[in-house]
């Protein structure tokens, strides 16, 4: 049997007064890497990161499952069930910090997709002295329209979501990376996505706040897959333009979820973001 580098644990945090039994993986060594799921998504979309050896040889890489997600179950002390389940940008930012605290991640870097990208900016802006970068794939300053009721509805099934989410990624990926994608949203709660996109297209926006963020004291670095029509490339770019000192690099041949969809193309565009940062603070 060969086995992979990877090593999973479930480890207790508390956020806003509530414990919360959360999984996450982890890989390699040196800079903390902290990395943030799609929504909707889990954990397992940073596999074939947290199987490189050449980001591992110089980055701790961790991937957590938010609660409700993945191997991450909903909390026992509470009647979740009881409630719609909505994803806050308080909930997501403060667990984020608090799930870094826990672990002892030293200012770690925060890369994130769809979601994770809009928590980048959120982060960049709110806690820059908790990250020394973010690095935003498929990142916007504001997405609306996308908090749609069908997607948690009794008709709706898990294939569905799978069809709707292998349509986001580039058709010059390769289709078994395209169907992991599908696959991985096939399985998440029926409330789960719609509830994350609560955060992702109506309280994230951060439109009148982007010339607040200070990249003297976090480092942003935003990208975008070419086909990606929910954070498109116009859209991306017109985020990073108005943040003094941030880069942007569109990404030829990828969609929404470059790092699942084709992880080799996705790494000849973020490499060298992660070696200049590794070069800074290695």
């Amino acid at each position: 049997m060969r086995l992979e580098s990877i090593t999973g644990k479930y480890g207790y945090i508390t956020v806003h007064g509530v414990k919360y039994r959360v999984y996450f993986e982890e890989s390699g060594e040196g800079v903390p890497l902290l990395c943030q799921h799609t929504a909707g998504g889990d954990g397992r979309q940073w596999r074939h990161l947290m199987n490189d050896e050449e980001v591992t040889s110089k980055y701790r890489v961790v991937a957590v499952d938010l609660p409700y997600h993945g191997r991450s179950l909903p909390p026992e002390s509470v009647e979740w069930w009881t409630e719609e389940y909505k994803l806050t940008k308080r909930f997501f930012m403060d667990f984020l910090v608090e799930f870094s605290h826990a672990l002892g991640l030293d200012r770690p870097v925060f890369i994130g997709c769809s979601m994770g990208g809009h928590m980048a900016l959120d982060l960049a802006l709110e806690c820059p002295d908790e990250f020394r970068a973010v690095i935003g794939l498929e990142s916007a300053e504001f997405t609306p329209g996308l908090d749609i009721i069908w997607f948690n509805h009794p008709r709706i099934s898990g294939e569905f979501r799978f069809a709707n989410l292998f349509e986001s990624t580039a058709p010059s990926s390769p289709e078994k990376y395209r169907r992991e994608v599908g696959w991985v949203y096939s399985q998440s709660a029926p409330p789960v996505f719609r509830g994350d996109l609560h955060y992702y297209s109506v309280e994230h926006n951060v439109t009148d706040q982007l010339h607040q963020i200070d990249t003297s004291r976090i480092a942003v670095y935003l990208l975008c897959g070419e086909y990606d029509f929910a954070s498109t490339p116009e859209m991306c770019q017109q985020t990073a333009s108005k943040i003094k000192g941030a880069k942007y690099t569109e990404m030829k041949g990828l969609g929404h979820f470059p790092v699942i969809e084709n992880y080799e193309l996705c790494k000849t565009y973020l490499m060298p973001i992660l070696e200049e940062i590794s070069k800074i603070h290695g």
